[in-house]
């Protein structure tokens, strides 16, 4: 995995999480790889990777079973859709609407 300095690890951990499970690479009651084999299979701090497990357990997109490991739950894809989504609309669209209007564009161009 490339990481970019622009982002921290840990998020940019959780978005490659986000993508497999939009993807379908992971599915509900998946098994994901613990926090250190992940770390070392990436090469980051545990203490990174864990960062990303705390985040994706509250909200929801992954649990613990307590010995066992992490899993993918059962509402992981329409979780990761909905933050998806208001990340895109927060954040992209404006970074697009700006751009149209510096090129002098308007959205007729989607309709060609």
């Amino acid at each position: 995995m490339e990481f970019d300095s622009n982002k921290p690890i840990f998020l940019q951990i959780a978005d490659s999480f986000h993508e497999k499970i939009l993807s379908g690479e992971l599915n509900p009651g998946d098994r994901i790889m613990s926090v250190r084999e992940l770390g070392g299979e990436l090469g980051v701090n545990p203490n990174t990777v864990m960062r990303s497990y705390e985040k994706m357990t509250a909200s929801g997109i992954i649990y613990n079973k307590r010995g066992i490991g992490y899993f993918i739950s059962d509402d992981a894809r329409n979780i990761v859709e909905e933050l998806q989504r208001e990340d895109f609309l927060k954040n992209e669209v404006p970074k697009i609407k700006k751009k149209m209007q510096l090129l002098g564009l308007d959205s007729s161009i989607f309709n060609s």
